[in-house]
């Protein structure tokens, strides 16, 4: 399995990967939505604000991940980690958690200190993210499972409050997809 940087050309195979995986496991709505969501991320964000990686198998792209930048009025490098996807056939051999720690040092060789997600603290806990509390570093928008706001920092140091309202790009920005 090759760990690559998303490229542009990769576009419409990854939306799809996306869209098939969230239909799969969600039903054909929450499919629809996510497609739509990663088309927007990467179509509409800045390419500074935004870095994608995949996995691929025999040339095809079998696992993707996003993280686009998360801004406070604290000083931060922080960014986003969402969407995730692994093909279905591919689930449960920890395809998703080497990809996402590629991503991550990929982000700290780049000098971003912090990284949150929205998802399911069993699955996060295994590539090192904890919860964070809203006191600590508030989501975007409220959220529909504050048990699953997680973050973890890339720096070795211990995660320190963040002040101020916390803006995503425009892809997220919409309080329905939190």
């Amino acid at each position: 399995m090759q760990l690559a940087r998303f490229e542009a050309s990769q576009a419409a195979e990854v939306q799809l990967l996306f869209a098939r995986t969230f239909s799969d496991a969600e039903g054909p709505a929450e499919g629809e939505l996510v497609g739509g969501l990663v088309r927007k991320l990467v179509t509409d964000t800045d390419p500074r604000d935004f870095l994608g990686f995949v996995a691929m198998e025999q040339g095809r792209v079998v696992a993707g991940i996003f993280f686009s930048r998360l801004t406070f009025d604290t000083p931060a490098e922080a960014f986003l980690l969402s969407p995730v996807a692994v093909q279905s056939d591919n689930q449960g051999q920890g395809v998703g958690q080497r990809l996402i720690r590629y991503g991550l040092e990929r982000l700290k060789e780049r000098g971003v200190t912090r990284v949150f997600t929205c998802g399911d603290p069993a699955f996060y806990s295994r590539v090192g993210f904890t919860p964070v509390s809203e006191e600590t570093a508030p989501p975007p928008f409220r959220l529909s499972q504050p048990e699953g706001w997680l973050g973890q920092m890339l720096d070795g140091h211990e995660m320190t409050a963040l002040s101020g309202v916390p803006r995503c790009v425009t892809a997220f920005d919409d309080p329905a997809d939190w």
